[in-house]
């Protein structure tokens, strides 16, 4: 075993040396970082309680959540009674229950088995769990009732809540942070903590928003001042424009022509004709028919650009527009482009989301923590090196040596995946050093039983190593499985270090298992010894 190709060494060194240098840019600052090619500016970027950033506590509104499902059973009902041509009258919501009355009793027993058919088993068919979406009951003189149950809500919370935390994320990666920590707190809130950044206000401008975007048209003949009275057309929404431009009042049509869902992509730029900032967009084949229809039919009317009931400008179109993309223009700071650009792209929200914590986590508990981290790291290290040395002499030399090359290229790994290190990531860093120094303590006990049964130097290293291959591999692989299964089940903190943990032992079995018997080999052709002594 100890016996090295030439194209072995240099493989083994050119992997250790390979892995080791993409631990430079952690040396260096993220300026000058910045100046190198991409490749290059892979580093491990320290977690939020290393260098501090902001945590915010969202909420799902638990309002907004049931106002959307007892609309959505509203245009359920209508849809199912005009499918089967069943006149009613009186469709209203009333909290959590649908109400609608059937015309004629003849019709009465057939709409109220198609409305009982829209109560679904929560779960699915496969997972029912007995309980229903709906409660559809005959409240008497044709009158139907059709109740959305507490479990149907709470189901759609969950829901609303997974969804939600996808778009927070897409939302959050756009704006360039680094691994940040995003996971659902309790039943209905999402906790965010996003490292290296002192400014809450930004991510809540990102996440405050729905970000429902709608084409809509403006209904030219309704009349705005009785609507502002309140007598709003029922075909018509009152909405506002722009705080900024002292909110202007317009007569929306509730149809939708085209909605943000159809939107494939969105861009900030600047109008080549004025140099405003605005928001360039490009549809789906599908929202670029509808979007096409719609100006090809309404040349010459007012068309809203509506987000989150909101309408950020309503110009008139002067000629259909039939490529699918187009631009949104409403009085934007460079900043505010940028943003809407990020939040159409990210997708809307399902539901509104609540601010109910925000803070700035400050780097003086992190700088606290970071300095108590490399005190102990220092004072471990400097106290393993000495045992080494003074245990096993010039052995000793080479398993320090190993085990430097082995947090080199531990962090030369995280830097190439962009890890993001907190403190339990060192915890799994120093506990790797532990084990690194135990596989190399191991392997020269096995060297020394072997010098002490009489073997040569370089039989009683090569049987020295065998046989310490074997428990080695055992005890690294089941602590890489336990790894693992913390990546997998674990989150935030937990899987950074499971990952670090992971890391150093594929390094350690490297460099115990190549490195360090490479370095033997190499002193055992330099120094030819006839009997071994490890002192």
């Amino acid at each position: 075993m100890l016996y090295f190709s030439r194209w072995k060494a240099l493989a083994t060194l050119l992997t250790a040396l390979i892995i080791c240098l993409f631990a430079v840019p952690n040396f260096f600052s993220d300026a000058t970082i910045k100046r190198w090619p991409a490749w290059a500016q892979r580093h491990v970027v320290l977690g939020l309680d290393l260098q501090g950033g902001s945590h915010i506590l969202l909420e799902v509104d638990i309002n907004d959540v049931r106002k959307q499902k007892a609309e959505s059973v509203r245009d359920d009902v209508r849809n199912a009674l005009r499918s089967a041509r069943i006149g009613y009258t009186g469709l209203v919501i009333r909290d959590l229950t649908v109400e609608v009355r059937i015309r004629e009793e003849a019709n009465f027993d057939a709409a109220l088995a198609k409305l009982r058919e829209l109560s679904q088993p929560l779960g699915g068919f496969l997972s029912s769990t007995g309980q229903r979406s709906l409660e559809v009951v005959d409240a008497g003189n044709r009158l139907i009732q059709l109740t959305v149950t507490q479990p149907a809500i709470t189901e759609r919370v969950r829901q609303v809540v997974e969804q939600a935390i996808q778009i927070v994320e897409r939302r959050i990666n756009e704006i360039g942070t680094v691994e940040p920590l995003i996971q659902r707190q309790g039943v209905d809130r999402i906790l965010v903590q996003v490292p290296g950044v002192d400014n809450p206000e930004r991510i809540l401008g990102l996440l405050g928003k729905t970000a429902k975007l709608t084409f809509r048209l403006v209904d030219p003949s309704g009349d705005v001042q009785q609507a502002l009275q309140g007598r709003v057309p029922p075909e018509d929404d009152l909405l506002y424009g722009p705080q900024k431009e002292g909110k202007p009042p317009y007569l929306i049509e509730k149809r939708i022509m085209v909605s943000g869902e159809d939107l494939t992509d969105a861009q900030p730029g600047f109008d080549q004709r004025t140099s405003e900032p605005i928001v360039s967009f490009k549809f789906n084949i599908n929202g670029a028919r509808r979007f096409a229809q719609a100006t090809q039919e309404n040349v010459g009317r007012p068309f809203a650009i509506v987000l989150d009931d909101e309408v950020i400008s309503a110009p008139v179109i002067r000629e259909p527009i039939l490529g699918g993309s187009g631009q949104i223009s409403g009085s934007f700071t460079v900043q505010g482009a940028t943003d809407l650009a990020i939040l159409l792209r990210a997708g809307a929200l399902p539901a509104k989301l609540t601010p109910i914590e925000q803070r700035v986590v400050g780097a003086g508990l992190g700088q606290d923590s970071i300095v108590n981290g490399q005190r102990a790291s220092y004072l471990g290290a400097a106290l393993v090196v000495v045992s080494m040395l003074l245990i096993y002499g010039k052995f000793g030399l080479i398993a320090n040596i190993a085990v430097a090359v082995n947090v080199a290229m531990i962090f030369g790994v995280l830097s190439m995946i962009n890890a993001t290190l907190t403190l339990p990531g060192i915890i799994g860093i120093v506990l790797t050093i532990g084990i690194a120094v135990d596989s190399n303590v191991l392997i020269y006990e096995r060297i020394r039983e072997e010098v002490r049964s009489g073997r040569t130097a370089i039989a009683a290293i090569d049987a020295g190593f065998t046989r310490a291959l074997a428990t080695i591999l055992d005890s690294n692989i089941t602590t890489f499985i336990a790894a693992a299964v913390l990546f997998f089940i674990g989150t935030g903190p937990v899987r950074g270090f499971a990952v670090t943990l992971g890391v150093g032992i594929i390094t350690t079995v490297f460099t115990a298992f190549t490195l360090t018997r490479l370095i033997m080999s190499w002193w055992v052709r330099w120094q030819r010894p006839q009997r071994l002594q490890i002192s």
